[in-house]
């Protein structure tokens, strides 16, 4: 009913620069939080950094001051802007939308992306 897909990941190196997107489809009124989620093999998935429809935001201690996260209601997208990438940042990036009301069917609820690889190695 409400699909969300990321785009943007990939291979950098560290110290370098990735813009991750990620775009809501589906008949939506309104979202009141989108947010990246990131999730390394072996650990438990995080949030990395979330963001409300009034743009009050929330970043994990880990990334503050290297991440951005930034939403464009009109399209339902949510970004996030990763700088001084670290080895350590390396996980699959996934991207939830929580408190999604539909244009059509009222409430539907909180959505996630199939995510998207980011590696952070020279």
């Amino acid at each position: 009913q409400v699909q969300l897909v990321e785009s943007g990941g990939g291979l950098v190196q560290p110290g370098g620069s990735l813009r991750l997107s990620c775009a809501a489809s589906g008949s939506i009124f309104s979202i009141a939080t989108m947010g990246w989620y990131r999730q390394a093999p072996g650990k438990q998935r995080e949030s990395v950094a979330v963001i409300s429809r009034g743009g009050f935001t929330n970043y994990a201690d880990s990334v503050k001051g290297r991440f951005t996260i930034s939403r464009d209601n009109a399209k339902n997208t949510v970004y996030l802007e990763m700088n001084s990438l670290k080895p350590e940042d390396s996980a699959v990036y996934y991207c939830k939308a929580a408190g999604v009301v539909g244009s059509i069917s009222g409430t539907l609820g909180d959505y996630w992306g199939q995510g998207t690889q980011v590696t952070v190695s020279s």
